[in-house]
């Protein structure tokens, strides 16, 4: 057993690692509420953004054509991969099983003879993809907690020009989804080619459009693919935050629980020298008096 001086270290150790995982916690609540509110105030955006998508593509006939994010190949050959992680750790299970979800993803492709290569958002997801020899095509790291639409767009226009040039035959992003502060899923969606969503149901409004609805939907469908892009990332900052918060909390836990075992144990210890001495001055003393 460890001496009682050992074991009062070791308890102020783990209280001074409590305090610093509450202060984590506390501070990833109060930026997890923000970002919450970063992720439903673009909602509504990327949601007129999809109506008017799914209203030209009915107008416009020959929509997908080739060249156009709308356009669908006949054979894939290479693939672009969005990988979007935290710049930080500390937040549990989220940046394992977003880099398992697209590690998946990479070797499925592989397997049926398509080339993969991989655009980053984020520290840790750039580290994972060099370390797995993964080809990496561009990257971008200290995002921030609320970066604007502008911020991001350096990969983004990077991936969309390269499917538009017809490097790439298929675009896919790949990031944590928020769902609530409990839960945060892994979640792989396509960017290109453009899944034309159905237009709004309900009556149809007979608009004009200046200067031809062609050059609109030419326009407008990279930056509804930008869009997406910027959404996934907001989506994936909340779910760090929530994560980390859910995880310092768990750790701030285990810490208490931790220190109610180690005094436990030093009073055991303490009490087992306490008896030790009063069992040698009686024994002292009973030599004495023979």
């Amino acid at each position: 057993m460890a001496s009682s001086r050992e074991i009062k270290r070791r308890i102020r150790s783990v209280k001074n690692v409590a305090q610093i995982t509450r202060a984590m916690e506390m501070v990833a609540a109060s930026k997890m509420r923000r970002a919450q509110r970063n992720v439903l105030a673009a909602r509504p955006y990327a949601d007129r953004m999809r109506d008017l998508i799914g209203e030209l593509t009915v107008r416009v006939v020959g929509s997908a054509k080739k060249g156009s994010l709308l356009e669908k190949r006949s054979q894939v050959r290479r693939v672009g991969l969005i990988v979007v992680t935290p710049d930080r750790g500390l937040c549990g299970s989220l940046i394992a099983n977003v880099v398992r979800r697209a590690t998946r993803f990479i070797l499925d492709q592989r397997a049926m003879g398509r080339e993969v290569d991989v655009f980053t958002y984020g520290k840790k997801g750039r580290d994972f993809i060099v370390r797995a020899g993964y080809p990496l095509a561009g990257e971008m790291v200290k995002i921030g907690d609320a970066p604007k639409i502008e911020d991001i767009l350096g990969v983004a226009i990077q991936a969309v020009k390269g499917f538009e040039s017809g490097r790439y035959d298929e675009l896919y992003i790949v990031y944590s989804e928020y769902i609530n502060t409990l839960v945060q899923r892994a979640t792989i969606k396509q960017l290109a080619p453009v899944e034309a969503p159905a237009p709004a149901s309900g009556a149809r409004a007979d608009f004009t459009y200046e200067p031809s609805q062609e050059e609109v939907l030419t326009e407008v469908l990279p930056r509804y693919v930008e869009s997406q892009i910027y959404q996934a990332i907001l989506e994936s900052i909340a779910s760090f935050y929530s994560a980390q918060m859910v995880a310092m909390r768990n750790a701030t836990k285990s810490a208490k629980d931790l220190v109610k075992e180690l005094t436990l144990t030093f009073n055991k210890a303490r009490q087992a020298a306490i008896t030790k001495e009063v069992s040698e001055i009686a024994s002292g003393a009973a030599a004495l008096a023979e």
